[in-house]
This record gives C-alpha cells, structure tokens and sequence, in this order.
C-alpha cells in the first residue's frame, strides 16, 4: 500500500510552499485532506502529480499549485461563508471546510452524490453538496463571503455575481483561446471589479461560455 500521506506532504512542499503559498490555513489543510479519498479509484495513485486530474463527466481536479494559489489569493477566513462551484469529488470543498465557516458546493447530478459521500468519509461535517447546474449557484444558501468556480470560464453570469456579499471575493480561471488567467475579483458598491492573479489553464466549464452577439 502507497504511503498517501508522505505523498501529501510532498506535495505541499514541491508544489505549494515553492509557488509562495505559506498561509497556515491553507499548508495545513492540504496535509490533512487525503487527497486520494476524491478522485475516481482508478487514479489514486495520481492523486498527488502537479497536474489536473479528469475526474470524468467533464470535470477536473484542479493542480495543486493552482489551487493552492488560488486559495491564497482568495484569503478565506474562519467566519467565512463560502460557495464551491464544480466541487467535482469534493477535495476542494474538503480543504475549504476546514479554512471557512461553512462551505455550500454545487455539482451535477452525476458526481454530487460521490462528492456527497467523500466528504461524509472524511468528517467535513460544516459543507453541504448541492445538485444543480453551476452557473446557478446557490442562492437559498448565500449570499457569500466566498466563490470560488473549479474549473474554466469565458464569462460568470450576473445571478452568480448577485450571490457574492459586498466586500466578498470570487476567484476564476479566465479562458482566452488556448491560454488562461486565475483573476480574483472584489464586489464593491454592487459591482465586481477583476483583477489578474497569476496564469493557469483548466477545462471551460458548461454555462460559463461568452455569450455569442448576434450580428447582422
């Protein structure tokens, strides 16, 4: 049997501290959260490469230097409500549990149940898994100090912005042809202003395509 936990710890220490992630919060969740509970068991023993895993029906397991860093930039705090969109398996909405408050993560139908399930597994008994389509959220839930969308997108429709608290942060990873951009944006007096973060990639995620002009 693989020893996951060395893996884990080798993990924070080549590709999270050296990308200039050292909040305690965050090294100390990615070691605690066994990363192998949340990937399909076919790809466990990949759980920890420096890359995206595909966890089927289109969905990835951010890398860990993305997701850490993304984490960093979003700086959770422990009375934090927080929104996970595309959760897929639920590692994510996992480390965030134990940095937040509360965690809501919204995935399809297909995978919300596993996610459901792993999470069980592992006592993040403060998250909640919703299914529904993720460009919708969860509004019933929010609004959120938090979002944090798991995966591409070439646009975030306004009823997600509308789900963000003023003050709060969402973070993304912006798709412009073949290249991307993690930004984090801030909502102040009802508008979010977006700023770049640092270059990443990750698959478009469906409902988060530019919204086609029609012209004539």
């Amino acid at each position: 049997m693989q020893d996951f936990a060395t893996r884990r710890t080798m993990m924070v220490d080549t590709q999270v501290r050296p990308n200039d992630v050292t909040k305690f919060p965050i090294i100390e969740a990615m070691l605690s959260v066994p990363r192998e509970e949340f990937v399909p068991a076919a790809r466990r023993e990949a759980a920890y490469v420096g890359e995206n895993i595909d966890l089927g029906s289109g969905r990835v397991l951010l890398e860990p230097r993305n997701f850490a860093k993304l984490l960093d930039a979003l700086n959770i705090q422990p009375t934090d409500l927080v929104l996970d969109l595309g959760c897929g398996l639920g590692y994510s909405t996992a480390v965030m549990a134990r940095m937040a408050e509360a965690v809501v993560a919204v995935e399809g139908e297909d995978l919300a149940a596993q996610a459901e399930a792993a999470l069980a597994s592992v006592g993040a008994d403060n998250a909640v898994v919703v299914a529904a389509a993720l460009s919708d959220g969860s509004a019933k839930h929010g609004p959120y100090d938090v979002i944090l969308i798991e995966g591409g997108v070439e646009d975030v429709p306004a009823a997600l912005l509308d789900q963000l608290k003023e003050g709060g942060r969402i973070g993304a990873i912006f798709l412009e042809g073949s290249l991307g951009t993690a930004r984090i944006g801030h909502k102040i007096d009802g508008s979010v202003t977006w700023r770049f973060a640092f270059n990443a990639s990750a698959p478009l995620l469906p409902g988060f395509e530019a919204s086609k002009e029609f012209v004539l």
